[in-house]
């Protein structure tokens, strides 16, 4: 068992796997969650076969009970949590005349009241790992989408603003205490997520679920005394500024 202890949601594939990677190399021992029961099983078996102690948690994160009993079963396997990785997202393209309060409802709940619960859950062991070592991290997984305002995807780019500024908010909450809170912003990411516009921008051409892993690990090699609120992450032409992702 490592030292310290992370949990990453939505660590089964993707973003999510590529933290999970790239924190179990710094020696954190995982907990990684997943909707799919079998591919999150290839995932840990994936994991361990590096050497990782990882454990594996089956979520359906649109569900509150369900993100409580995470954190809980976290907690009781590790003891411990330095590191909180709000990743699981879901995003649903509609026009404004055609939102569903299906869809509406399951990004909302996935994208953002699953990541404030995690929070909530997490939060003392998150403080105790904080006053511990001083640098406990939260990082919540946003978007371009939270920046720039795309058509088509109005619910997830709210939902993604949201992330932002509860980011910011549970910042200025936990103060002191030793625990520090990101949201990081990227633009396209080769992942499944990404493939209803991979016929417009090559894989290729995206921004790789590596750098994230790189970005979390930046982070974790800062000092107390630096906070990192936001960092967005751009594709070359892409971004805020362009309206483009």
């Amino acid at each position: 068992m490592g030292e310290r202890a992370a949990l990453i949601t939505g660590g089964s594939g993707g973003i999510g796997y590529a933290i999970a990677e790239r924190l179990g190399r710094s020696g954190y021992s995982l907990t990684i969650s997943g909707r799919r029961e079998e591919k999150l099983a290839s995932a840990v078996e994936r994991l361990a076969g590096e050497g990782f102690d990882v454990e594996g948690v089956v979520a359906d994160l649109s569900k509150p009970e369900e993100a409580e009993r995470l954190v809980e079963a976290h907690g009781e396997r590790w003891g411990r949590m330095d590191c909180l990785v709000n990743n699981a997202g879901i995003g649903i393209g509609q026009p404004i005349s055609e939102i569903t309060d299906k869809f509406l409802d399951l990004q909302v709940a996935v994208n953002l009241k699953a990541m404030v619960i995690l929070t909530r859950e997490s939060f003392g062991m998150l403080q105790e790992a904080g006053g511990e070592h001083g640098k406990g991290l939260v990082v919540n997984l946003a978007s371009v989408a939270g920046k720039a305002y795309p058509p088509w995807l109005s619910i997830y780019g709210a939902t993604k603003a949201a992330v932002i500024s509860f980011s910011h908010s549970s910042q200025k909450e936990f103060g002191d205490s030793g625990v520090q809170v990101t949201a990081i912003c990227p633009g396209f990411v080769a992942t499944d997520m990404t493939e209803f516009v991979q016929g417009e921008i090559a894989p290729e051409d995206m921004i790789r679920v590596e750098d994230l892993g790189e970005v979390v690990s930046f982070l974790l090699s800062t000092s107390p005394n630096c906070v990192v609120p936001e960092i967005v992450l751009n594709r070359p032409g892409g971004g805020p500024d362009s309206g483009g992702m």
